[in-house]
């Protein structure tokens, strides 16, 4: 056991993915990257930069001395100031150079934004598993009949692949809204302490279209297409509000179908995975928990509660800039990234392993089919030349005594009821012909299918799989 504190999202529920690059490593070789990156740059305008410096830039990326760091950081209290001293202890003959003209949001904003994409990508990549999931459910379960709920009160028949596709087109309405965040993403560039981009102005003597070459070259460098029109310090921080917006979307729609598959589970009608040696309680030893449905749950509180920190650091970022953003943001961030995909690891689980009890979900739709057929009958006793007010009265009647004796435990016995009614006009055995299930399902078919075929190819390519939680 270790005797320090460790993030449940790292020991727990995020994956290797996620987790390195959201690592130490990860990040502080992008800032290498990005000191390169500019190095080049500049030795390509002009400045005194040689090709040699470069290349013994480009060729220490990986190997940074941490404890150098460390003990540099100590003295000036600085963490970006450190990096480049470290830096410049492995790469002695380009110490000079580095960092030249910069100021240190260029590596610590343009760094997040390179690793926010690359997340947001993994997660769309995680998405589309679990819509491919429900595609495949769907699909299978398109026109089995199960009784639809409003208010969670018995409603009409729906099938069990049509509630499945409302879960699939929220996830879908996230895959939009991820895209639309990645294909609008700009890099920040070097644009100097308050975004003048002065430094620069004074390095190249005034020559405003190499400031402007020089950060189309490092956004061309990271494969973004352009870098924010104007900035402060930092790039702007409404971007970390659209990203965990994004995040926290993907978490109501996890928790939407979580939450559903939870009830279902306690009415026995579809379950979550259960393995063979899993343990539901350390008392009850019959109980089956929905624990990943309930995980989900868990962690889509707690992702949806995190994305209130981008807006409250948007909305207070002094004038050019104000450094109360940097210890939320290193939480906040990463952790919505790591929660994302910890939740969505457990949806590919869940998805790719759902449990239909077609049995159970016969008999509920026996149960409540006489009350939702009420209306077919009456049109049908119309047709036979009964009165329809009259027709009507019996069946709330009857449906009303029916209603009290099941709330007593016993049997439906509407029919029956119905049948004694002369003027009702059909027998039980008539009325029986008309309980079809098949007949009550509207389009729910066609719906799911019409759905599945317009998204075949987003999905082409994407394998239904589910991904190994760890506990």
């Amino acid at each position: 056991m270790k005797n320090t504190y460790e993030s449940p999202l790292s020991s727990r529920y995020a994956s290797e993915f996620m987790l390195n690059l959201f690592s130490s490593d990860c990040r502080y070789q992008t800032w290498r990257k990005l000191w390169v990156s500019l190095a080049k740059a500049e030795m390509k305008l002009g400045l005194p930069v040689s090709k040699e410096q470069v290349d013994e830039l480009e060729a220490h990326i990986e190997d940074i001395d941490y404890d150098v760091v460390a003990e540099r950081e100590k003295q000036v209290r600085h963490d970006v100031m450190a990096h480049v001293y470290a830096y410049g202890q492995v790469a002695p003959k380009a110490a000079g150079i580095i960092h030249l003209g910069a100021t240190s949001c260029y590596v610590t904003d343009n760094a997040d934004l390179i690793i926010y994409r690359e997340a947001l990508k993994y997660i769309r990549k995680e998405l589309l598993v679990v819509v491919k999931n429900l595609s495949d459910f769907a699909d299978k379960y398109k026109a089995l009949p199960t009784l639809g709920y409003t208010h969670y009160q018995p409603a009409q028949l729906i099938t069990v692949g049509k509630r499945a596709s409302l879960w699939m087109q929220d996830f879908l309405s996230d895959i939009d809204e991820i895209d639309y965040v990645i294909d609008r993403m700009k890099l920040l560039g070097c644009r100097g302490t308050t975004g003048t981009e002065a430094s620069f102005m004074e390095l190249f003597d005034g020559d405003e279209s190499k400031i402007l070459e020089m950060n189309r070259m490092i956004a061309n460098d990271f494969d973004f297409k352009e870098v924010f029109d104007v900035c402060g310090q930092t790039y702007p921080r409404k971007e970390d509000s659209r990203i965990l917006n994004a995040l926290s979307s993907v978490a109501q729609s996890c928790y939407r179908m979580a939450n559903d598959i939870r009830l279902l589970q306690h009415d026995r009608q579809i379950e979550e995975p259960f393995e063979k040696n899993q343990i539901g309680s350390s008392a009850m030893a019959y109980k089956r928990n929905p624990m990943r449905s309930e995980r989900i749950c868990s962690l889509a509180r707690y992702l949806m509660a995190d994305a209130m920190n981008a807006p409250m650091t948007a909305s207070v970022q002094w004038l050019e800039r104000t450094l109360d953003d940097s210890a939320n943001r290193r939480i906040s961030m990463p952790e919505g990234f790591l929660c994302a995909d910890a939740i969505l690891r457990l949806a590919q689980n869940v998805t790719n392993g759902l449990v239909v009890n077609e049995k159970v979900i016969e008999k509920t739709v026996k149960e409540y089919l006489p009350f939702i057929a009420t209306e077919n009958l009456m049109m049908e006793a119309v047709k036979r030349g009964g009165d329809r007010q009259e027709v009507h009265e019996i069946i709330r009647e009857c449906s009303m005594e029916a209603t009290k004796k099941m709330k007593n435990g016993e049997a439906c016995d509407l029919l029956s009821r119905l049948a004694a009614n002369k003027e009702f006009g059909l027998t039980e055995e008539e009325m029986n012909e008309l309980l079809l299930p098949d007949k009550y399902i509207g389009r729910c078919p066609a719906q799911v299918s019409a759905l599945i075929e317009k998204i075949k190819p987003l999905l082409s390519g994407v394998n239904a799989d589910t991904a190994e939680i760890n506990v």
